[in-house]
């Protein structure tokens, strides 16, 4: 009975999860990686679409990201819109292909990243307290409102410090990854 109520809030934390490690990728670690484009869109006949769909995206070298459209017309608009993001990578074009040549971080950039992946995992944890203590909440609620014994609600709320923790120790270990990635030069 107690696990059906704190499912609820251990998806939450999953999710909260899934979204950092999604952003995660999006920080570039002194080698090229193609989700540094995830959130780049191209205007492809008048609407704004991923570049993974009109374009062929590979890494042919440790700090080079290749792009190839499908349709010629489009290394123009792609150009543009990685120019437009905030990557800080200038494309540089053939006429067939488009090369994104990641220079080398400094010992300050790396710093700097750092921190923001540490930030960023602050931020997922305080994500997680928050849903533990919504979960809390709810539970002492059930007190009143179904008849539910003391037991049962402290049972619960072990069971969602328990969750917290063991999420909280997840999001550790993938910013503490995240960082030697980084660091490594």
């Amino acid at each position: 009975m107690s696990s059906e109520r704190v499912k609820p809030y251990e998806e939450k934390m999953k999710k909260t999860i899934e979204h950092l490690t999604k952003d995660l990728q999006g920080v570039r670690a002194g080698r090229a990686n193609p989700h540094v484009l995830d959130k780049i869109k191209v205007d492809y006949y008048g609407s704004p679409t991923p570049i993974q769909s009109v374009a062929n995206i590979s890494v042919p070298e440790a700090r080079i990201i290749q792009i190839a459209p499908w349709e010629k017309k489009m290394i123009k608009e792609i150009s543009r819109a990685i120019q437009a993001s905030d990557i800080g990578i200038n494309p540089q074009s053939d006429g067939t292909v488009i090369r994104l040549v990641f220079p080398e971080l400094t010992g300050e950039r790396r710093k700097q990243l750092s921190k923001d992946v540490k930030k960023m995992g602050e931020e997922a944890k305080v994500a997680i307290r928050n849903i533990r203590r919504d979960g809390v909440d709810t539970f002492k609620k059930l007190k009143k409102t179904e008849d539910v014994s003391e037991d049962v609600v402290k049972e619960l709320q072990d069971e969602i410090t328990k969750l917290t923790d063991k999420h909280g120790k997840e999001i550790d270990k993938i910013i503490e990854e995240k960082t030697k990635e980084i660091m490594t030069v």
